[in-house]
């Protein structure tokens, strides 16, 4: 008897396959989650600070030291201490501070606004900046515009985002008083003066990301517009402008994107730094004064909402890249 096999329907194993793919992005998500939060919480264990000590100061006796430990918990075992921590921390709650008893989440919070604004606008500006210089360097591969944006990518990729700000508040702040040369406003007290004060620590943050975006976008998109099925495209009479965006920058566009997601991370970590050269209230200034003063509630938590922003922009790098070529990722 000759059996029949029924093929799957192709929506159905693709909606499978995409299935399959989150998932195992999920798993690897939340693997990656436990770990970091488990070596940050073992570094601050290992610091061996005792805040009871400090908090109590020189004429504390053993017994008062041992009840404040007890508060803050730091007589049960590890592992113990690190289970209830995670468990709180995905409820919102990171602790208090051993030294002010504040909230470290609403700390936290506070500076992320500042940090997530200057890396927001550095993330806006660097792909606008670097996607059109990249797609302008590519249509004229080998011309005056390509050479030029070449030569700048260059440069820009070389020097540091400290050193930019610099020279963006000498030219901008002081030379030209166009813009305040530091501060911070929050968004819902004064829009307009809450961007003025974002845009030049904005700008000194896009020039790295603005740089290697323009020149990955430029060199995948010069391969796919030489690719047959563009030269297909052209033969069958698609307007250049149909064939550059809806095939060639489409094919093009995966590697900018995961460049994207790749200085994320370096995008946060210069914010911390510009922070310094534009008096910005962050979480850099945050964590410098807690680690100054062994506040280790406060740094681990600062570094686990670092860590979480970190893995959530990666994944979202990875979902418009498998969007985009759906059969890419395995």
């Amino acid at each position: 008897m000759t059996s029949l096999i029924v093929p799957r329907p192709a929506w159905r194993a693709g909606t499978v396959a995409r299935v399959a793919r989150m998932a195992r992005g999920t798993a690897s998500l939340v693997t990656v989650l436990v770990v970091s939060t488990f070596v940050t919480y073992g570094l601050g264990a290992l610091g061996g600070a005792n805040p009871a000590a400090a908090v109590l100061g020189e004429t504390a006796t053993p017994q008062d030291i041992a009840r404040m430990s007890h508060e803050f918990g730091l007589d049960r075992p590890f592992l113990v201490q690190y289970v209830t921590w995670l468990g709180d921390a995905v409820t919102g709650h990171l602790g208090r501070s051993w030294f002010t008893q504040l909230p470290v989440a609403d700390s936290v919070v506070q500076g992320l606004k500042v940090d997530l604004s200057i890396t927001v606008l550095a993330v806006a500006l660097a792909v606008l900046i670097g996607g059109g210089a990249g797609l302008g360097a590519a249509v004229s591969d080998g011309g005056r515009f390509d050479r030029a944006v070449t030569a700048v990518c260059a440069v820009a990729s070389t020097v540091p985002a400290f050193v930019f700000g610099i020279g963006l508040v000498v030219l901008f702040a002081v030379t030209i008083p166009l813009f305040p040369s530091g501060g911070y406003v929050p968004l819902d007290q004064d829009p307009v003066q809450w961007l003025r004060l974002i845009i030049l620590p904005g700008v000194a943050l896009s020039f790295d990301a603005a740089a290697d975006i323009a020149r990955q976008l430029r060199t995948s998109l010069v391969g796919a517009l030489r690719q047959n099925y563009v030269t297909g495209a052209v033969v069958r009479g698609l307007s250049a402008r149909r064939v550059l965006f809806r095939h060639a920058l489409r094919n093009a566009a995966g590697p900018a994107i995961t460049v994207v997601g790749l200085h994320v991370p370096r995008l946060i970590g210069g914010a911390v730094v510009t922070e310094t050269v534009f008096a910005l209230p962050g979480l850099g200034q945050l964590t410098r004064e807690a680690a100054l003063k062994h506040d280790v509630p406060v740094i681990q938590g600062a570094l686990l909402v670092t860590i979480v922003i970190v893995l959530i922009a990666n994944l979202a790098v990875n979902m418009v890249v498998a969007r985009l070529h759906p059969g890419s990722s395995r």
